[in-house]
């Protein structure tokens, strides 16, 4: 039987096949929906659960590993920074189960604050890495790493990227094949105990690993293939590329490499020696080229193909006209079209989110604004120019801590969502308070983990499988931390969002911040009531419009208005505008 599924609905149909026990993870796009469609459809077969962050996700699955189970792991590319300490060292001990990392890299960064390539963290790491071209081979390819996991006893990194996760094509069902023998843990201190001594030892055993399975990959491994054709052009690529190379040069011979780490090299010697010239056709970094040419493989690649952005179509034809030393020229069907720029839409908060409440009160102040991952962070746009730093999950508060012990004499607000707070922010505000850092740091708390799609968190008392949870608190937890003050307010209300806001920036004194009130898109209904602008009251001041919100329309010199189909009736606009010309 047949399906037509996208990549990440796949990547579940793979963990159900091969008989997965636990898979775990931390929700990041274009991850997230993978684990979403095993709660979704297999939660009745193995256990699914979202983690606190990346790191402890890992920990987890390798502990299920560790007892001999099948253990899958998800995560976008930014996640296996976060994963890499317990990577490194899980690479030494291997798990008699098999442990699976899915991670999903985002060329062109449509969704991230980096373009990183994560085979590198392959290699690093001494262990293979497996990389699907289309939905089959990601149901097909988790498979195998199962298989190559439990043989070599290694981790095995599947990388996927945002088209091959989000896109949809043909996979064949196959049923669910459970591993022959006892799930438990046996106890082998030499290979499960780094100690040094032990640790030694395992590091020997990692190298003889890795050349067995480098010549393995080059022999029997079936997840690489060749397709002859032209002698002229060899071109040697792997993941989503390969779609773009088929397109773009329908007549060269390719060696799709299903595991480009580590690099079978007799297989890219002998498909070299085959063709005349040699083109790496690979997205972001020249990882393969690199590896090639220091194996003394002649080849080219990113003197043709660029290593910044998502490889398209498109993309390849200019470099096939490099290549040829022509210019490309669309064809005459094509020349007119797209030449008319798109108009700009850039993201923002929605009508009626709480975020908008403490970006504008926040750029009243005289304050500098550490920011960090989630849909507040388009705070930083205009006209709520609200955010001064982003860098990652857990710098709102650090970086806060940092630049207000820096010396400068601006007061310093950090800010972070709840689903970042229990992520990475607890160990920060724990530094905050131990050091007595004069700063106040704020936590978003709209009760759910919004900007990927509204997973559940520690603090919404659900878990990933639909199971009632006991939630964690964030003033609890601010409080153990050894925070003496700490204040909870509803962003809505502007008069209370203002007063707490001055009230702890003018402290010489830590503060914590709870800016409450639920993601409208949970709510399923409006905030309040609808608002209008009395066009005969307002003075065209455009306070209104300075709060950025969607639903405030305004045309060059004409008074703004409010589109009662977007407006969520949060009243913001009707609190700051002074000639109270805006009511429900």
């Amino acid at each position: 039987m047949k399906q037509l599924l996208s990549g990440n609905e796949a990547f579940a149909r793979g963990m159900y096949e091969a008989g997965v026990t636990l898979a775990v993870g931390y929700p990041g796009t274009p991850s997230t929906e993978i684990l979403e469609n095993c709660a979704k459809h297999y939660k009745d077969t193995f256990r699914c659960e979202w983690a606190p962050n990346e790191k402890v996700a890992l920990e987890v699955a390798a502990g299920a590993a560790m007892a001999g189970a099948r253990a899958c792991v998800t995560m976008k590319h930014v996640g296996l920074n976060v994963a890499a300490d317990p990577l490194m060292s899980i690479a030494y001990t291997g798990t008699p189960g098999a442990l699976i990392i899915i991670v999903a890299d985002d060329p062109g960064m449509h969704s991230s604050q980096n373009e990183q390539d994560s085979r590198h963290y392959a290699r690093f790491a001494k262990v293979p890495v497996l990389e699907p071209a289309d939905s089959a081979e990601a149901k097909d390819f988790l498979k195998e790493a199962i298989e190559i996991s439990e043989k070599y006893r290694t981790p095995v990194i599947i990388r996927t990227s945002t088209r091959v996760s989000h896109s949809r094509s043909m996979v064949e069902l196959e049923e669910r094949k459970m591993p022959e023998r006892e799930i438990g843990f046996q106890k082998d201190p030499k290979n499960s105990v780094l100690i040094p001594a032990f640790a030694r030892q395992c590091r020997v055993a990692v190298e003889e690993r890795l050349h067995q399975i480098i010549e393995d990959n080059s022999e029997s491994w079936t997840v690489n293939r060749v397709e002859k054709g032209s002698e002229k052009l060899g071109i040697v690529t792997e993941g989503i590329a390969y779609q773009y190379v088929k397109e773009i040069f329908p007549e060269a011979s390719v060696l799709k490499l299903g595991c480009a780490w580590p690099l079978p090299e007799k297989l890219v010697r002998e498909f070299a020696a085959s063709v005349e010239k040699v083109l790496v056709v690979e997205e972001v970094e020249d990882f393969t080229e690199t590896n090639m040419k220091a194996a003394g493989i002649a080849c080219e690649g990113k003197k043709y193909v660029p290593n910044i952005g998502e490889l398209s179509a498109d993309v390849l034809r200019v470099s096939r006209a490099k290549l040829e030393g022509t210019e490309y020229q669309p064809c005459a069907s094509c020349q007119n079209v797209g030449t008319e720029p798109l108009p700009n839409r850039p993201p923002t908060l929605c009508a009626g989110c709480p975020h908008r409440g403490i970006f504008y009160a926040l750029n009243k102040l005289n304050v500098d604004v550490t920011g960090d991952i989630g849909c507040y962070s388009l705070g930083v746009q205009p006209p709520l120019n609200a955010l001064d730093t982003i860098i990652c999950m857990g710098t709102g508060f650090s970086m806060a801590h940092g630049m207000a012990q820096s010396g400068q004499k601006k007061k310093v607000v950090g800010v972070l969502g709840d689903s970042t707070f229990f992520h990475s922010g607890i160990t920060g505000l724990l530094n905050i308070a131990w050091n007595k850092v004069n700063c106040t740091v704020i936590v978003l708390d709209n009760r759910i983990t919004a900007m990927t799609g509204h997973q559940d968190n520690p603090g919404t008392g659900k878990t990933l499988m639909g199971e009632a949870s006991d939630a964690a608190d964030i003033m609890e937890i601010g409080r153990a931390c050894g925070m003496k003050n700490i204040a909870k307010f509803d962003p809505l209300n502007y008069d209370e969002t203002m007063a707490t806001l001055k009230k702890a920036t003018e402290s010489d004194e830590p503060w914590l911040l709870i800016s409450a009130s639920p993601c409208v898109l949970i709510m399923k209904e409006r905030v309040g009531n609808v608002r209008k602008i009395d066009a005969e009251k307002c003075k065209n001041c455009r306070v209104c419009v300075k709060t950025g919100c969607p639903a405030i329309e305004c045309m060059g010199k004409e008074k703004p208005t409010i589109n009662p189909i977007v407006c969520n009736g949060c009243s913001l606009c009707n609190q700051v505008c002074k000639f109270g010309a805006i009511s429900e």
